[in-house]
């Protein structure tokens, strides 16, 4: 059952705007992406993933003050809304049961050949 969904990418998103909490603004949130998983993020895949999580209702966007160094331009902020919060929670709960599920001779793993 798709109570929640989330892609992957998705889930490293709205777990990284609940890290920076009130500094999770796109750039930010991709280098922190980058910093913690060492791993690539181009800024159209980052605000790809931030349209679909307003859309589905996850997180909201704000506009902060505007700056000169931004030559008037607001940053656009993101903060994890109430529904967001029960899909991480969902999402996290999901895993936890699989990881349980598994038996440990399962993950014993021994190289064959």
């Amino acid at each position: 059952m798709k109570k929640y969904q989330l892609g992957e990418f998705e889930e490293i998103v709205i777990l990284t705007i609940g890290v920076l909490y009130k500094e999770a603004y796109g750039v930010a949130i991709k280098n922190e992406i980058e910093t913690r998983l060492s791993r690539q993020v181009s800024m159209g895949a980052m605000h790809s993933a931030l349209v679909r999580l307003e859309d589905k209702g996850y997180v909201k966007s704000f506009n902060g003050e505007t700056t000169e160094e931004r030559m008037g331009r607001p940053r656009r902020y993101f903060q994890i809304t109430a529904l967001g919060k029960k899909a991480i929670e969902y999402t996290k709960d999901t895993r936890d049961e699989l990881w349980k599920a598994i038996p440990k001779v399962a993950l014993d793993l021994k190289i064959i050949g």
